[in-house]
């Protein structure tokens, strides 16, 4: 299936996608609904471990195939791909694992979503300088901001690859690159590009996104990359009989932890979810992630002149293309934009609600490759 046969087929569309029979879901951004085959590979695998052992319909067909297909995703290796769970479990295992002393300091940026950022704040208990990234716009972090606040004493840079509500791309490779010459870790919160635009990992270190939004797959069946070389170095908060070696399932003197990503992993994983993911992540590989990623910015293109020309002042309507994602939100002094949204749930749009720091409410739209443009006039429409 092409892109292009999905948007020219509204029958092929909606057997795909059965959320479209009845609503025009534009909220990807937040928690996507499951594509027919992702719920279909999650229904069948059920059934099937209703008649023995769940554990035996799964692995290690699921593991492995799940592990290679995030993999060229992010254009990474199999075993540097660890499956455990929500964003923000990864992030935190990454905090928590990773080795600090006291004097070094971590930036992150304030306003990013809290899983990328409490984690971090946590490390101030053990001494760490948690400093917080100054942008001139909300979410718009480019490399000379990183550059000129990092130092001798910055051990690791956590960003997103895409702020939640501005809907601003960072250029990670770039930052990435910086990075590594300066001997600096970088980690990306990626659960906003991943599946939407191509986020790849030469110029990252660790990386961490749920499969709930752009992916399409089930909530906490997430991917989380280590490289290679960091592995030994990141040494896993949580033990298990999954992740520290027990031969017969008899504990031993020592604990040592097992090679590769499965260091990570420390119990029974959540087959049911990572059966969907691994659906959903055939189902992006073959639309293709790079015509995924243009289809969402030709939407953006003609939506934010259509918004403007009715009074909304859309956040990073200047950006550059390279800049942009699939996220479009706006706001109008005096509206009440709570009102709207729900006017639009009542006419079964569904769009996100958000706020920033000062209070000031965003409708956020986040359409995805199968949305078609007449469901977005009817929006306009709405508006």
């Amino acid at each position: 299936m092409t892109l292009s046969e999905l948007l020219a087929n509204e029958e092929l569309r909606q057997h795909e996608f059965p959320v479209t029979r009845g609503k025009t879901f534009l909220a990807h951004a937040g928690v996507c609904p499951l594509p027919r085959r992702v719920a279909e590979a999650v229904s069948h695998y059920a059934r099937q471990s209703t008649t023995g052992d769940q554990e035996q319909f799964a692995h290690p067909s699921v593991l492995n195939g799940g592990r290679q297909l995030a993999a060229r995703l992010l254009n990474a290796q199999p075993d540097e791909i660890a499956f455990v769970g929500p964003t923000s479990l990864a992030l935190s295992l990454i905090a928590s694992g990773l080795s600090f002393q006291k004097g070094d300091n971590i930036l992150v940026y304030f306003d990013d979503y809290p899983s990328n950022v409490y984690p971090w704040m946590a490390l101030a208990e053990k001494g760490v300088q948690v400093r917080l990234l100054n942008t001139r716009e909300l979410g718009a972090i480019r490399l000379a901001e990183v550059r000129g606040q990092v130092d001798e004493q910055t051990r690791m840079v956590a960003l997103a690859s895409c702020h939640f509500i501005s809907g601003y791309r960072i250029d990670h490779q770039s930052i990435g690159k910086f990075l590594r010459g300066r001997n600096i870790l970088f980690c990306l919160d990626a659960i906003q590009t991943l599946g939407a635009f191509p986020t790849t990992v030469e110029n990252v270190d660790l990386l961490a996104a749920d499969a709930h939004k752009w992916l399409l797959g089930p909530c906490a069946a997430g991917i989380m990359y280590v490289r290679q070389s960091l592995q030994e170095c990141l040494k896993p908060p949580i033990y298990g009989w999954n992740n520290v070696r027990c031969p017969n399932y008899v504990a031993q003197e020592q604990i040592v932890f097992r090679t590769g990503s499965q260091r990570f992993e420390a119990g029974s994983h959540n087959f049911l979810g990572l059966v969907g993911l691994h659906a959903a992540m055939e189902l992006i590989l073959e639309i293709g992630v790079e015509n995924i990623g243009r289809e969402l910015l030709r939407k953006r293109a003609w939506l934010l002149p259509a918004l403007q020309a009715k009074g909304y002042e859309v956040l990073q309507a200047s950006a550059a293309t390279e800049t942009t994602t699939g996220i479009i939100s706006f706001h109008r002094p005096g509206a009440d934009l709570p009102a709207l949204h729900q006017k639009l749930e009542a006419a079964n749009i569904v769009t996100s609600l958000r706020a920033d720091r000062t209070g000031r409410r965003y409708i956020r739209l986040s359409p995805h490759f199968y949305n078609t443009d007449a469901e977005l006039h009817r929006v306009l429409e709405m508006l």
